[in-house]
């Protein structure tokens, strides 16, 4: 997996985490290891500029995607081919707001945008409630697992 993190907020941020998250991630969706992803992590002027430009909403939001290739996951007689997945953006500020609220970590909240992000750049949606059944539901297993993988490899 060829996973290129790009840090511009000036917050720190467990960056190899989301490195291990983003192949775990894309292993479990049955993604070639060849297919290229690109975080780009931005303070929150950038991705209030992003989000106007890109969904016509004002103030920052805490991920954006944005698709490449528009490949699908994969299953496990069929692997994705490799291509470009796309860019994630995230915004810390925004995350460590949305984990206090939340009453989990910052990083907890980076995770979990993380996934969601790569999950609508391989065709995922939540605008109909069945859609968000499912990606939710998706996203709560990649995370569950990476947490277990994650204390497995401590």
């Amino acid at each position: 997996m060829s996973i290129e993190i790009n840090n511009e907020s000036g917050v720190d941020v467990d960056e190899a985490a989301l490195q291990r998250l983003g192949t775990f991630a894309l292993d479990q969706l049955h993604v070639h290891p060849d297919a290229e992803l690109a975080i780009l992590i931005v303070d929150e002027a950038a991705m209030e500029q992003l989000h106007l430009q890109w969904m016509d909403e004002p103030g920052p939001t805490d991920v954006l995607s944005f698709p490449m290739d528009e490949l699908r996951p994969g299953t496990d007689e069929f692997q994705t081919p490799a291509g470009l997945l796309g860019d994630i953006v995230l915004c810390p500020q925004v995350a460590i707001a949305q984990a206090e609220t939340a009453g989990h970590s910052p990083m907890d909240e980076m995770l979990m945008l993380t996934t969601h992000g790569l999950l609508h750049l391989l065709g995922f949606d939540h605008a109909e409630p069945e859609e968000e059944q499912e990606m939710f539901g998706i996203q709560r297993d990649i995370l569950s697992g990476f947490s277990v993988d994650e204390r497995r490899s401590r």
